[in-house]
């Protein structure tokens, strides 16, 4: 009982988090991703916001295209009035043709509308690091007001980008994204007044998870997509874990 008073003391959020948006089960970033994972039963969701070259953010993970958008280019180089118009659903499947690249401003408007908390990783393209973390802190604050810090949890590999959203909007929580434990994490996670450590699931042990925790921070672990690995670390007191696999991972699994 004790430990799982301190979970909740620790992660006051959801502990199951749909990645990207739909997971595995819709193009990644869009406001068709959200839509299926809140048909799915989710109400919690991760996406990447990158800006344009207007400053206006959008939801996206990668700088260049050639992956999710066709063609060339980058997307801190395009006006985000172009960017709007572009397909981002057709790589994913022809059900999803037409898709169009989103908003930040449209999927915090429709995740308020729906009940969903969102994880929003601050994604910036080289460079922009500062402006990336200050023009979506400040977006947040602004659409969502008082609500924001219930609504909505920062995080970046990014430490820049981390400080400005810190200096933006020091109401709105914040998360260290990091693949393996830095030797410094103590340091880093104090500076920007972290709430938890963002870690890559294959790269954590049973003790590492103690030990964040026993430092006051709560864990969270991506991209968890197997049933028992999502067991096994629940076993270890991670407090969240973000999914691909909304099909196999239900919403209330860690209920269950």
């Amino acid at each position: 009982m004790l430990a799982q008073l301190k979970m909740i003391a620790m992660w006051p959020y959801p502990r199951l988090i749909a990645h990207r948006g739909g997971g595995a089960l819709a193009p990644e970033n869009t406001l068709a991703a959200l839509r299926t994972g809140l048909s799915a039963g989710y109400r919690a969701v991760e996406f990447d916001v990158m800006l344009a070259a207007d400053q206006v953010p959008v939801l996206m993970h990668d700088e260049n295209f050639g992956r999710t958008i066709a063609g060339a280019g980058q997307v801190a180089a395009t006006p985000s009035a172009a960017l709007v118009g572009m397909d981002a659903g057709s790589w994913f499947g022809p059900a999803f043709s037409g898709e169009r690249i989103a908003l930040y401003r449209d999927a915090l408007a429709y995740c308020r509308s729906q009940g969903i908390w969102m994880n929003v990783e601050i994604k910036p393209a080289s460079g922009w690091e500062q402006q990336t973390g200050q023009v979506t802190a400040r977006l947040t604050a602004d659409l969502l007001g008082d609500g924001a810090a219930g609504a909505v949890l920062f995080s970046s590999f990014s430490m820049a980008a981390l400080r400005a959203a810190q200096q933006a909007a020091p109401g709105i929580p914040r998360g260290l994204l990091v693949q393996d434990l830095p030797p410094d994490w103590r340091e880093q996670l104090a500076s920007v007044r972290a709430l938890s450590l963002h870690i890559d699931h294959a790269r954590l042990t049973r003790d590492m998870a103690q030990l964040v925790r026993s430092a006051g921070y709560a864990v969270f672990c991506y991209t968890v997509n197997s049933v028992p690995r999502a067991r096994e670390l629940s076993g270890w007191g991670v407090d969240a874990i973000c999914t691909d696999r909304i099909d196999l991972l239900r919403p209330d699994f860690f209920e269950a």
